[in-house]
Formats: C-alpha cells, structure tokens, sequence
C-alpha cells in the first residue's frame, strides 16, 4: 500500500512566498528600489546593535582590567581606615591567607602597602603614592621601558610621571615621605609603565612592599592589606561576601578588625560611569529597533500592495485570509532573513578589524584607552539576534492585516 506523501502545514503559503520574492517578474521591478531601501535598513539596524554591544563590553573589561591592575579585584584591609593612602597595617598570618584561599573563584593573593610622598628634582616636585607589592603581573604587561624592580629602592615611574618629572630609566631621584619626622629615600628607576589610566598612572610609583615596611617600622607579617583576584567578574559579588563572611569576625593579632571591599565599591565614579554606557547602549537598541521595525512595516506594505491582483485572484480561488497573510508574512521575514545576515556579516567584521588593527583612536586621557575596544561577547550577540528576530515578527502582524481588507471583487473592478 502506497503511503500518502507528507505536505508540512503552511508548505503552499512557504512555497508562493519563495516563488515572488526570488522572481523576476517585471510588475514587481518598480518595488525593488523600496524594498532595497527596507533591506538597508534593517542591514544598518543589526549592524550598529552588534557594534554597540561590542564596544560597550570592550571598554567594561578593559577599564576593570586596568583599575583591577592597580588595587586588584577585592582587598582585605583594617576597618579603622579613613579615605587617605597612609593606611593602617594588619597582621596577615598564614591562617588568613588560607581562609582567603580556601574561597571559591579567588586565583591569586598579594599582600600590598602605600605611602604618600613627594618626589623632588632638580626642576620640579610632584606629590606621589608609594605603592609597594609583591605582584607584578599586571604591569609586566604595561612596561614601555625598561625592567621591573628588583630591590627596595628600585621603582617602576608612569610615563606620565616621567615626563612631568623629566626623568627616564636609570636615573635617580629623591622622595621625601612625611609622618612624625622626614625621611628621604633616593629611587632608582628601572622602569617606565603606562596604563592609560591618567588619574592613577599621574599618581602612583611602585616599588617592593619591603619600601614601606622599612618607613613605617613595621614587622614582616605587617601590610596595609591583602589583594584578591578572582576567575571571573561575575563572581565578584559572592566572594567579596564569602570573604567578607570568612574574615569580618576575625582579629589580628593587634586586635584589629578586618573589612573587606571590591574594585567596585573603591571606585564608585568609574564603575557609574560604566552603568551610564548600559544605558546608552539600550537607547541605541532601541531606536534602531525602530528604524528597522519602520523599514520592514514599510517593506511589507510595498510588497502587498505590488501583489494586489494576486491577493485577490487568491481569495477569488478560494484562499482565505489567513493563508493571504501568510505569505507575505514569510516573504517580509525573507527580507529580515536577509537584511540580519549581512548586518551580522559586516558588524562581526568590522568587530573584528577593529579589534585586530585598532584603526580607531581615542584619547586616553578621557576615556582610559587609546583605542576603541571591542569584545566579542557571544551570548549577548546570540540574544540581540533572537530578539530582533521576534520583534520582528511581532511588527508584521499589523500591516500584513491589509490584506484581509482586500476584496477580491474590487481588485477585479480595479483590474
């Protein structure tokens, strides 16, 4: 017995739907030039998207790589702090340093001590941070000359420092650090450093922990803090808190009370500044949103009104509206087909040029970067083109009900 082949419901509207968008016929020439025109459209919408999300998370994860440079992710120091550099000292024990350990997502523990200063030359003097540690790996990458420090009056200078100073790698200087008397400690500069991060770079000059602990008087296991850094910032939360569980009930050995505190609440202006690119991202989604749901509305109707002695030859034959509508529905997702291929083919390209060229420059000294970042962030990338796609879908069911509006006996008429 001979099987009835299977027909996929809606196959017939599918296949009408094909034949008028891919034919040539010459009654439909005269909307091609509008229909090219909506196919732009939605080609410029997906492309800004892609570039918006892209940028937006480029620059968040480079300005939380540079500010986690410099005070790490999250920092265990003395509660009885107040807002200045000269910060009071903890007892980090062995016990400590595993109980911080033993936290889920924390990769590396660094201990950390600052002091304020001021750098005298020949010319000039500046006020400074002596930041000594004994992590180097974010400013190994950073290094424009020169060596990292090796003994406690060897220090690492900002390029912007430098030039203020006029100073460059190997020469010496003098740094007066002020507390109960003076004292003077002559630097040696092995190198030169640049982050782009003006407000730090024109501030800090590092050195080894030992620095500090030789100009405070304090012992071995003595430091301003301990810096934490985690496998992923989206983790940040949980171990700050898990940390800060761990450790808020412990005393050192001097009696004093720990507190712990991550990058985002030591830096609340930076970090707002990036919430503000949140907002302006779901602005810019939102117009072209717009823009591409105005050029399918307006590709949709031109295409139903080229088709008009179709339609009604259709319902003259019997088709209902339903089956109408639906072909001009999957004919207008055609064209969105279309129109998000190659806006995802030229976004994710010049994504990607930029990202491997920096052929656009910023100024650094306003935005932290001397160039646009960009990031590929896939997950985002997958949901832009899932909700486009359904706002889109949602956007024709109004005008494809034109053609429920179409009679059959009038198109006649007309004809």
């Amino acid at each position: 017995k001979i099987m009835p082949k299977y027909t996929p419901k809606y196959h017939m509207e599918w296949k009408i739907a094909q034949r008028l968008y891919f034919s040539d016929n010459k009654d439909q020439r005269s909307s091609r030039p509008a229909v090219r025109v909506a196919l732009i459209g939605i080609i410029i919408g997906v492309l800004i998207m892609i570039v918006s999300i892209s940028v937006v998370v480029g620059f968040k994860h480079e300005i939380t790589q540079k500010v986690a440079g410099f005070g790490s992710h999250i920092q265990v120091v003395n509660f009885d702090n107040n807002s200045t550099f000269e910060l009071q000292p903890i007892r980090v024990t062995d016990t400590l340093l595993q109980t911080i350990r033993q936290q889920e997502h924390v990769t590396n523990i660094s201990l950390f001590a600052t002091k304020p200063g001021i750098i005298k030359t020949d010319s000039t003097f500046q006020g400074i941070v002596f930041k000594g540690t004994d992590y180097w790996d974010y400013f190994t990458q950073n290094i424009v000359e020169g060596t990292l420090p090796q003994s406690a009056n060897e220090v690492l200078l900002s390029s912007e420092l430098a030039s203020k100073l006029r100073v460059q790698v190997d020469d010496r200087l003098l740094c007066y650090f002020i507390e109960d008397d003076l004292r003077v400690r002559r630097l040696h500069i092995t190198g030169i450093y640049n982050t782009c991060m003006t407000e730090m770079d024109k501030v800090f000059v590092l050195g080894h922990i030992d620095m500090v602990r030789q100009l405070n008087g304090w012992d071995m296991d003595q430091a301003s803090g301990v810096e934490i850094l985690v496998d992923d910032l989206r983790h940040l939360s949980t171990t700050t808190e898990a940390i800060y569980f761990a450790t808020a009930n412990r005393l050192d050995k001097d009696g004093n009370t720990l507190y712990t505190q991550n990058l985002q609440q030591l830096n609340p202006n930076i970090f707002g500044w990036l919430d503000l690119l949140d907002m302006n991202v779901a602005i810019i989604i939102i117009l072209m949103l717009c823009v591409s749901g105005f050029s399918i509305i307006t590709g949709l109707i031109i295409l139903i009104l080229d088709s008009i002695s179709l339609i009604g030859t259709l319902k003259a034959l019997g088709a209902n509206d339903q089956f109408v509508r639906r072909i001009f529905v999957y004919q207008a997702l055609m064209l969105i087909g279309k129109g998000m291929i190659w806006g995802n083919i030229i976004g994710l390209g010049f994504c990607a040029l930029q990202y491997f060229t920096h052929l656009i420059p910023l100024d650094a000294s306003s935005y932290y970067v001397s160039y646009v970042p960009m990031a590929f962030a896939w997950g985002w990338w997958i949901l832009l083109n899932i909700g486009t796609l359904a706002v889109s879908w949602l956007i024709l069911l109004a005008p494809s009900a034109i053609v429920t509006q179409i009679s059959p006996a009038k198109v006649m008429h007309f004809e």
